[in-house]
């Protein structure tokens, strides 16, 4: 069980990175070491793998990923997660790795969703399942419910509230999700679900992350 980096490439990654892997606007060009990602923890902890060479490819970093999963905690084994505009697919492979049942990787650039696939193969990960969609239209489909969700689009697409809503309408959410945000640390956050429930935020430089939970009417808070 594993988690990647987020990656573009070919002719259309500007067009692409708006709508695949984790990555953020004008991300600088990138050397080889710089496009290596390790798994921190669980069973393929210091295990690494090299992403796709596109330029506005920004994987979460280490220390919001270590930071992230002391969040999560023993919640991840067994768990079902979602990771959304996934490219190379860092958090999900890094959920596996700490024994989540099972992570659907949804990205739409093909060289990406082939990197992962290639990745994902070799490594021999059990329980990765990869998508090539676009998300809000994967979102669109029919739904199945995700006690995790790894929602982190390019931070200058506009698609987190579009995906947020959808997620939360279209039956994708268990009732003890938990769902991780990650966006621009500059302003406010964009609009959530009334429903979502903020129970940590921190900030790394320019990355603003955030967990939340869907409050139940009638259930404990988290």
């Amino acid at each position: 069980m594993v988690r990647a980096g987020k990656s573009r490439s070919g002719p259309q990654a500007e067009k692409q990175s708006q709508e695949s892997s984790r990555g953020h606007a004008s991300t600088p060009s990138r050397g080889t070491q710089s496009r290596v990602i390790r798994i921190i923890g669980g069973a393929l902890r210091g295990r690494r793998f090299r992403f796709p060479d596109v330029s506005d490819v920004r994987p979460t970093p280490d220390r919001v990923r270590e930071t992230l999963f002391n969040w999560l905690g023993p919640r991840v084994n067994g768990s079902r997660c979602l990771d959304l505009f996934a490219g190379s697919g860092a958090l999900g492979l890094e959920a596996l790795s700490r024994g989540a049942a099972s992570v659907v990787f949804v990205e739409q650039n093909a060289a990406v969703a082939r990197a992962l696939s290639e990745l994902v193969a070799e490594w021999k990960v059990q329980g990765a399942r990869i998508e090539r969609a676009d998300a809000l239209r994967f979102l669109a489909g029919t739904a199945e419910p995700f006690d995790f969700v790894f929602l982190d689009p390019p931070f200058a697409s506009g698609a987190l509230s579009q995906a947020a809503r959808l997620l939360e309408q279209n039956g994708w959410l268990a009732r003890d999700v938990r769902i991780y945000v990650e966006c621009a640390a500059s302003g406010a956050l964009p609009a959530l679900p009334a429903s979502w429930e903020s129970l940590k935020a921190k900030r790394a430089g320019e990355v603003g992350y955030y967990l939340f939970a869907k409050a139940a009417r009638g259930a404990e808070p988290a």
